[in-house]
């Protein structure tokens, strides 16, 4: 299954495509909307589902799937080029691109025309998530679902480890030192010294802002403000919380450097080394939920992340993915009544009740259904306390060029080739080059 954040680093293979031919409008299909998202075969399932619903109380509106492929930014550029624009669009923190491109409609025309609803919504809505896609002053997606990550553990291991429950919720969250000291209790190596189990295993793709997690766990600045960010921080707590998270691997050897999973099996995943005992906590996302919980033997919840001896609270990220309305769209009224469907309370009992994913209101948080759906967790408050419990990831539409330096730097850390503190030498610089344009 491809995760949210390998679809996010999927964007940055567009930049060939900044600049982009005046985008002339959509064909007026009669076919109806057209509605273009990424998901795996049983998140495709929960999307038709709220498109059925959706044509049961808007028998006039059919909607049309367009699927796409595993670089969707790429295609939206292309399709909107070519003036065949989908009327609604899945959108994830990278929207600010296509937004200062004009490929995106600012919501606000549709909220200010629809007061009552707007009011309804900002009641309702999870303001942190909503954050997310208020670029420049406009509205430019309503979020559908959070896709922040956290800490399964294996409850087996911690108990035959003599180690206490972990914390139930993000305000009471473990510190550093107590999350390092279960994963060495978790840790199991044979007479040879090899690691027949690992304390702690990082499953999302993208280490360098898991490490940045950490740095910001631990009360450090990343970028300032995290929305349309016009420079990078990487003070000394964040360094510090950097550096926290990248001995794990390399000075405690708790967790595995990816050359260690390389060794472990062709074949073996970090989740696939969770789901068979060989890791006692695993840091991914609610995505993984459904494929754990079909491994009927493994005693599993969830957990918070750690905080820092200067954090004062422990966040995920803001991860969450949105729906959008194309400005070259000539259905525009037609393509809101979807969206505030799908993004409403209606479309998020659909989420809720799927298990696949955390929905966006705080009514489908707190649901019967939302519960029912996750009967293998006894920890909920981690997934209902997530949303309003996270860090912005930066959104910028200079991301991929700032994000590819900060990876190139960040790889030399958390291989050991160099400490935290060399970020300070020269690439906040570059980075705030690369957000001012002038590189």
């Amino acid at each position: 299954m491809l995760s949210r954040r390998t679809l996010l680093r999927g964007a940055a293979v567009a930049g060939a495509a900044a600049t982009v031919p005046a985008l002339s409008g959509c064909s007026d299909d009669s076919d109806g909307l057209t509605f273009f998202f990424q998901a795996a075969p049983e998140e495709a399932k929960v999307r038709r589902q709220i498109i059925d619903a959706f044509a049961k109380v808007r028998p006039d509106i059919p909607i049309r799937v367009q699927m796409s492929g595993i670089d969707p930014q790429q295609q939206i550029l292309t399709y909107c080029a070519g003036g065949k624009c989908p009327d609604v669009l899945m959108q994830w923190e990278s929207y600010s691109r296509f937004a200062e491109l004009g490929v995106l409609q600012d919501l606000n025309v549709m909220l200010d025309r629809d007061p009552a609803y707007a009011a309804r919504l900002r009641d309702d809505a999870i303001p942190q998530l909503s954050e997310t896609f208020r670029f420049k002053g406009g509205q430019y997606a309503l979020p559908e679902q959070w896709a922040g990550v956290f800490v399964y553990y294996n409850r087996k291991l911690f108990d035959e480890a003599g180690l206490p429950p972990p914390p139930t919720r993000w305000e009471d969250a473990w510190t550093f030192d107590e999350f390092l000291t279960a994963a060495q209790a978790l840790t199991k190596r044979d007479a040879s010294g090899k690691t027949t189990r690992w304390g702690f295993i990082d499953a999302w793709p993208v280490p360098w802002w898991s490490a940045s997690l950490f740095g910001m766990n631990n009360g450090g600045e990343w970028f300032t403000p995290a929305i349309d960010p016009q420079r990078a921080s990487l003070d000394d707590r964040f360094v510090e919380g950097f550096q926290f998270y990248a001995d794990l691997a390399v000075r405690h050897r708790v967790a595995p450097l990816s050359a260690d999973l390389q060794s472990v099996s062709a074949s073996m995943s970090a989740l696939d080394l969770f789901t068979q005992g060989k890791a006692g906590m695993v840091m991914t996302g609610h995505w993984q939920y459904s494929a754990f919980a079909a491994a009927d033997d493994l005693d599993f919840d969830v957990t918070v992340l750690p905080r820092g001896p200067h954090g004062q609270a422990a966040k995920s990220d803001i991860g969450t993915t949105g729906l959008a309305i194309s400005a070259a769209s000539p259905k525009k009224d037609l393509a809101w009544e979807f969206v505030k469907f799908a993004t409403g309370p209606e479309g998020q009992r659909a989420v809720a009740g799927s298990g696949l994913f955390v929905p966006a209101l705080r009514s489908a948080l707190e649901s019967p259904e939302f519960v029912k759906a996750h009967t293998r967790i006894r920890n909920l408050e981690v997934l209902t306390g997530g949303p309003v419990n996270s860090h912005h990831v930066p959104v910028s539409p200079r991301w991929p060029q700032v994000d590819a330096a900060y990876r190139r730097a960040c790889d030399r850390v958390l291989r050991g080739a160099a400490p935290a503190t060399w970020f300070q030498d020269g690439l906040v610089d570059e980075l705030n080059r690369l957000l001012a344009g002038s590189v």
